[in-house]
């Protein structure tokens, strides 16, 4: 079946690859929040900087281990935001004011509400530039699947081969914390040439041709720049 031959193909490609590539715990307790708004778009500076404010408030918290903002490519006014906490309680200790003022500010131009997730990490691995650049290509993508399916083990899979590439800079998976058949991906690549080039790498393509079958929705991925600091 084709499903199978996908699958065999993703498990004989990452096995020959396992031997070289190192092992990429999660830092032990960290959790995460994935933020979705929309602003209207001939407001979208303005929501720039309503979420860089929240960005500045929430990093001088303890226990922020730092905050990404992204802006869709061609898309003014839509925004993911990808905070990193040190635990649980770090988390749930976040000043409420700051996300007080941030909904202030986007009351009278948003198009959305804030749509905000919590996250545990599936793989992460240290980011191979400290930053980024107006090169680099952002993908954050949404996986939605049946439950209790090898999803998770084909996620990590396509990370550990992802980031062998020569264009990759950052490539890590979150699984939601309460609902386990729901990932975010988190892609950074040296510019839009190597983003086109990961997508046509055999591990990518066996990656959707084996998820393909167990995928409660489309495959959601959208690319980004980063907010400038």
């Amino acid at each position: 079946m084709p499903f199978a031959r996908a699958l065999l193909a993703v498990l004989t490609l990452m096995s020959s690859i396992a031997s070289a590539q190192p092992t990429n715990a999660p830092a032990t307790g960290s959790v995460f929040a994935v933020g979705y708004v929309e602003a209207q778009a001939k407001q979208a500076d303005a929501a720039r900087a309503a979420l860089a404010r929240y960005r500045q408030a929430l990093e001088r918290q303890p226990g922020c281990l730092g905050v990404d903002l992204f802006a869709q490519t061609d898309r003014p006014g839509h925004f993911a935001i990808v905070e990193s906490w040190k635990d649980q309680a770090t988390f749930d200790g976040r000043d409420a004011a700051a996300k007080r003022a941030l909904m202030e500010s986007l009351a009278p131009i948003r198009v959305s509400d804030y749509d905000e997730r919590p996250y545990k990490a599936l793989t992460l691995a240290p980011a191979k530039t400290a930053g980024a650049d107006a090169r680099n290509a952002f993908v954050v993508a949404h996986v939605d699947v049946a439950p209790n399916t090898q999803a998770p083990m084909l996620l990590q899979e396509l990370a550990a081969a992802s980031r062998q590439e020569a264009g990759n800079l950052r490539f890590d998976v979150l699984q939601h914390a309460m609902r386990g058949n729901h990932f975010t991906v988190i892609e950074q690549w040296r510019n839009q040439d190597a983003l086109d080039a990961h997508v046509a790498t055999a591990h990518a393509r066996a990656y959707r041709d084996a998820l393909q079958p167990l995928t409660g929705s489309p495959l959601d991925e959208r690319v980004y720049t980063p907010i400038a600091r």
